[in-house]
């Protein structure tokens, strides 16, 4: 009995194995559809895959690439078609897509009915408010091309932010660039009725492109692929606990942002779910993967108005090795 006395109380004298430090920068604040990433850390999936994942918020969807190539941060999560720009820089580092997030991508044109615009061809003429660093407007050449567009005929508004909706609302500008479920609902929590707003999702519109993924650094993926595959696992996991229980999720968001509307949160949440995470390749693929054939034919989509000097291939801007198995990344319903 004493040696298995000893015994218990070195084993408890023993140091816990030291996690992982994981720096993972956000796209943008903490609104909803952040949700399954600070559910992942609540709940534990990041601790139980030996990682100390922090978050940190971020400006737009196109800067995270910058924060995890200087090495600033090991993961981000960013828009895959600026990725791919990114990469057709040789002199860039080999920054890669580990993770699908946003299998439908969330750009749109939003505008209000008194403006008239209920399909692309309708915004010629008016007056287009977009923030230049917006990843909606990046892809504004393709949704222009693919529509017939005169871009002569589109007064283009270089605006923040901050300010995107409320010019919209304030009939500054006709139309705005954006993701569909920020702009809509930044649109209602300001007043705008429901019904008042009108949404052209690109994808809709002749934009067969990805969104936004899960990057990552290529160092931590050379050096730490076990680390860089429990952060998948983790999210995965943070994904389809957020799907079965949304209300639940919300709960672990308002921490992280105690000044946000929690009904309109949720209901940005669901919006994303619905439209954005969940598509009918994902419920056939599970989360997390690509189609590398609609990967493929994104890349020369973006050659039809991105000038590329060194194109990469769909293996350059995305791995499935850091995925787990098909088996555990269905959608959870």
């Amino acid at each position: 009995m004493k040696l298995l006395a000893f015994i218990a109380a070195f084993l408890v004298a023993l140091p816990a194995a030291a996690l992982t430090p994981v720096r993972f920068a956000l796209d943008w604040r903490y609104e909803g559809p952040a949700a399954p990433y600070v559910v992942a850390i609540d709940k534990g999936y990041y601790k139980a895959e030996g990682l100390d994942v922090t978050i940190d918020t971020g400006a737009s969807s196109v800067e995270g690439i910058n924060r995890v190539a200087s090495g600033a941060y090991e993961v981000g999560f960013a828009d895959i078609n600026s990725l791919v720009k990114f990469r057709d820089d040789p002199r860039n580092l080999p920054v890669k897509a580990v993770m699908m997030v946003y299998d439908t991508p969330a750009f749109s044109i939003v505008a209000l009915k008194k403006s008239g615009i209920k399909v692309p061809k309708d915004l010629e003429g008016k007056i287009l408010g977009a923030p230049a660093a917006d990843g909606a407007w990046a892809q504004w050449p393709i949704f222009a091309q693919a529509n017939k567009i005169d871009t002569s005929k589109v007064k283009i508004e270089n605006v923040g932010f901050p300010v995107r909706e409320p010019m919209l609302a304030q009939g500054k500008v006709d139309a705005i660039t954006g993701f569909w479920f920020s702009s809509f609902m930044n649109l209602k929590a300001s007043g705008v009725p429901h019904d008042d707003i009108v949404v052209i999702m690109m994808r809709d519109y002749g934009v067969d492109l990805y969104g936004n993924a899960i990057v990552a650094n290529p160092d931590f993926m050379k050096f730490n692929p076990k680390a860089v595959a429990g952060f998948v696992k983790a999210t995965i996991k943070g994904v389809q606990e957020t799907i079965r229980n949304p209300e639940s999720a919300i709960d672990s968001l308002m921490k992280r942002n105690p000044i946000a509307k929690r009904e309109i949160e949720l209901e940005r949440l669901k919006m994303a779910l619905s439209r954005n995470f969940i598509s009918p390749d994902v419920e056939k693929n599970g989360l997390g993967a690509v189609d590398t054939k609609r990967l493929e034919r994104s890349l020369d989509q973006i050659g039809m108005t991105f000038k590329y000097t060194n194109r990469p291939k769909g293996s350059d801007i995305f791995t499935s090795q850091f995925l787990p198995p098909r088996s555990e990344r269905g959608i959870g319903k």
